[in-house]
């Protein structure tokens, strides 16, 4: 017997959705580094981002490196990305100072593609954009799932 609850708006364990959230993204946790872990990526900004160097002073064995970098790639990845922010500002102030100078500056190309490329590498620079839209004479074809019948009887369940 198959049993159907009357209120659905209350919330209910799904097995659809459960099954479903591991295909969902996740936030995810922030997993607790160990000391060693911590002191390598404040070695890593030290060093200017020399992995092995940072490796060898946050007290790893010697070719280990490549090990650490693999163990703690999200947490590089974000430093990188909050040093890119940090940096957004003065990139914009640069752009913006080339702009308005009359007086020659040296490498001032150069200088302009790196603000620009920080800038757009933190989603304030240049956003490309992707219309989508499907014109067609005959409507849109959706193929749907087989249909299933569920055989059971109607009865309300109420909660306490």
């Amino acid at each position: 017997m198959i049993y159907f609850r009357k209120d659905l708006t209350k919330p209910r364990s799904d097995p659809i959705l459960s099954y479903m959230n591991g295909y969902l993204p996740q936030k995810q946790k922030e997993r607790e580094l160990t000391e060693k872990q911590q002191k390598f990526l404040d070695c890593l900004i030290q060093t200017g981002g020399d992995p092995k160097y940072a490796a060898e002073l946050a007290g790893y064995s010697e070719g280990s490196y490549f090990q650490v970098i693999k163990s703690l790639k999200h947490e590089i990845i974000e430093l990188a990305s909050n040093i890119l922010a940090q940096s957004a500002p003065q990139a914009a102030l640069k752009l913006v100072q080339v702009m308005n100078t009359d007086d020659p500056m040296p490498q001032a190309n150069v200088r302009l593609q790196a603000a620009q490329t920080i800038l757009d590498r933190t989603g304030l620079g240049k956003q490309d954009k992707l219309d989508v839209n499907v014109e067609s004479e005959g409507g849109s074809l959706f193929i749907l799932p087989a249909k299933t019948v569920v055989e059971g009887e109607y009865v309300e369940v109420t909660e306490d």
